[in-house]
């Protein structure tokens, strides 16, 4: 008389364990659509090499419109390297750099960007080009926090430190800018990147 109310428990706690997985498997599969995962934490590392080597060059310059240079070619060449890195992370996931969150990523990413490149342009025009690489270091942040509300948690943690960054260089010596902006867009990028390849998939 006891064994079939213990076959029955033991069929209702089957049931439960295997309903309890397929719950946490749909959670798990609606976080990853809704959010963009196709952050390069490798692409990341890269672009911040890349700012460590413009960091010299740039500290060795001698003239506003060469220290300017070094750093604009410096931020196309890590765009470039972050858009081809990130398009290889996503195809091999099978996603798409233009589903829903990675468009949110950008809709929310690019805006305080074109602010920033309008304020260079006013900056350098005005010569005031020394308040350059806090404004630089702060919007790319911005960028970063805003855009990364659609990505995994440690994108907007790393915006928030970029902003950090780029508020205590707004507010230090001029001397002090290509160390900044090395230990910024070089420094954090290598270390949050490599956050990200380990623990989101390269």
């Amino acid at each position: 008389m006891t064994i079939e109310p213990a076959r029955k428990s033991r069929r209702v706690e089957a049931l439960h364990d295997r309903a309890m997985d397929d719950l946490r498997y749909i959670r798990k599969t609606m976080e990853r659509a809704g959010a963009f995962t196709a952050v390069s934490g490798w692409g990341q590392v890269l672009a911040g090499s890349a700012a460590l080597a413009a960091g010299l060059i740039a500290s060795q310059q001698t003239t506003t419109e060469g220290w300017l240079a070094t750093w604009l070619t410096a931020a196309a060449v890590a765009f470039a390297i972050s858009a081809l890195t990130s398009q290889r992370k996503a195809r091999a996931a099978g996603e798409s750099l233009f589903s829903a969150p990675g468009r949110k990523f950008l809709l929310s990413f690019v805006p305080a960007m074109v602010v920033g490149a309008l304020l260079t342009v006013f900056f350098y025009r005005a010569g005031l080009t020394a308040g350059l690489p806090g404004t630089w270091l702060l919007v790319y942040g911005t960028a970063v926090v805003a855009g990364g509300a659609f990505s995994v948690r440690v994108v907007p943690v790393m915006g928030v430190c970029f902003m950090a960054m780029g508020a205590v260089a707004l507010f230090s010596s001029p001397g002090w800018a290509d160390l900044f902006m090395a230990l910024g867009f070089g420094g954090l990028h290598i270390l949050f990147g490599l956050i990200i390849a380990r623990g989101y998939g390269g």
